[in-house]
């Protein structure tokens, strides 16, 4: 029951459409699904970075940048964080690529964590 690696990176600009042409135009990455992936095979562990933008409300509008974290075990993080007092979303969402859940550290910033959905 620990972090297993990063989940990705979540940048609110002002422009979304702008910062991906420049990324792809001057560090060569491509998208797919909207998003920049990084192909397992090619890195340790997939890592997604996507621009969110400055109006919508995936964390909130006043943090500039919110952390993804994959663990793997989701419920097991969060209550532990619960225990130790830590503001924990109630939210647990499931999807076909895995779960998803809250929290907020000591310095006001909310943290998603990602549990993988196991392979087969």
């Amino acid at each position: 029951m620990a972090g297993i690696g990063f989940g990705g990176a979540f940048v609110r600009v002002q422009d979304p459409e702008a910062l991906y042409r420049w990324y792809e135009r001057h560090l060569g990455l491509t998208r797919t699904n909207g998003s920049f992936e990084f192909p397992a095979a090619e890195q340790r562990a997939q890592v997604v970075l996507a621009f969110f933008g400055a109006d919508e409300d995936h964390f909130p509008p006043a943090q500039p940048v919110m952390l993804n974290l994959q663990v793997d075990d989701l419920d097991g993080v969060l209550d532990r964080l619960v225990a130790a007092g830590a503001t924990v979303d109630p939210d647990r969402p499931a999807y076909h690529f895995g779960r998803f859940g809250w929290f907020t550290d000591p310095e006001g910033n909310r943290v998603e964590l990602w549990e993988p959905a196991p392979e087969g």
